[in-house]
This record gives structure tokens, sequence and C-alpha cells, in this order.
């Protein structure tokens, strides 16, 4: 994917760099001041990157209720921890942490009303909107630079979304492939997913 005009990028401070052991193995964990918002990136590879092979990429939306409690209400903590695997298995590729995103911008208490409406009916999308916020307000102008600074400046990204792949497009980052995890549907998110298929433009379940 391409894009005509390259918006500029803020500036991306790069302010530790450690290794962070997990169950998919050791990834190096960069963590960067992006003017004022704290984002960390692991990854694997950069040292080396092997011939003729584009990193893996996700972009992961920060999302407390499903990355730490394992929340099924969404698939946000199983998509973390597949890409993790995927990267790893890959050997070079990162996933940026977008701090800043959590309930797609609108911040984690909000985030816990708009669960309230959905308990009442509301699907997702119309949960955010009768708040007064966006459907989506996320911004990807950080998770950008910190990609551009890793030198991943032309990926396969790890995602369902197609609008994370335009969003990062328009800092410069050419996103050649979109590539979907393999994380199931549940009964506690099947409503949650086919709303973001439906009225989000996320990718269909792939047929068999």
């Amino acid at each position: 994917m391409v894009t005509s005009t390259v918006l500029k990028t803020p500036h991306a401070e790069r302010v530790a760099t450690t290794l962070l052991p997990t169950r998919h193995g050791t990834f190096a964990m960069l963590g960067y001041d992006v003017e004022g918002v704290e984002l960390v990136a692991l990854a694997v590879g950069l040292e080396a990157p092997p011939d003729g092979i584009l990193p893996w990429v996700r972009v992961h939306s920060e999302c407390l209720t499903g990355d730490a409690f394992g929340s099924l209400r969404c698939d946000c903590g199983e998509q973390l921890q597949a890409a993790l695997a995927a990267i790893m298995d890959h050997g070079y590729g990162a996933v940026v942490y977008a701090r800043g995103h959590e309930g797609r911008g609108i911040g984690l208490l909000e985030k816990l009303k708009a669960y309230a409406l959905q308990d009442s009916g509301l699907d997702t999308l119309d949960a955010n909107l009768a708040l007064g916020h966006p459907g989506d307000a996320r911004r990807y102008d950080a998770a950008a630079a910190v990609l551009l600074d890793l030198g991943l400046s032309r990926i396969e990204l790890l995602s369902s979304n197609p609008t994370k792949a335009e969003a990062v497009a328009e800092y410069g980052v050419e996103v050649v492939r979109r590539l979907r995890l393999g994380v199931p549907d549940r009964p506690e998110n099947v409503f949650y997913l086919n709303t973001k298929r439906e009225r989000m433009r996320h990718d269909s379940m792939p047929t068999e």
C-alpha cells in the first residue's frame, strides 16, 4: 500500500533498550518518548535482518482489560500473544505497543462506560458514539515514528484492520501486505468482532 502524501511524524526519542524474556522467546525491548507519549517496541532480528524477508509488525492498541486481565469481551490479549509468537517464529519484526489507544482512543474509564452500554444492548460502535466520542479516535503517528526509528519502513502488518495499514502508510511506512492472525472468535466476543467486521471494515472470517 502506498500513499501519495507523506505526513510528518513526531519526534521519537529512544530512551532505553533492554532485553525482555517472554514465553515466546527473548525480545529486544525499546522504550520511546514520542513528544510526551510513552511507547514500547518488542523487536527481534533488527541487528541482522534476513535477506529477502520483510519484517512482520503488529501495531497493538493498548487494552488493559484484554492484555493484562485476560478479558474475553475482546480479542486483544489473544491477538497480542499470537503476534509475539508469530514474530518470534518469523525471526524479524516488532510489536509496537501503542499507548493512548485504550477503548479505541477514548480512555479506560470511558471504555468501561461503553462496556456498560454494551451490557444494555448497544454494539461497540454505537456505545462510543452514545458517549459523545468518535467510533475510533486512535492516532498512529507515534507508532509510525517508532517503526521508522527501528528502520521498519517496509513491512507486513499483522492486522485484520485496513485502517491501521492506511494510517501508518500516511507517515511513510509501506504496508506490502496484511496478515490475519489466527485467533478464533469466542462466544463472549463474537458480537463485538462481528460489529467491527460489518461496520468498521475489519476483515471477515475466512471461510473453509
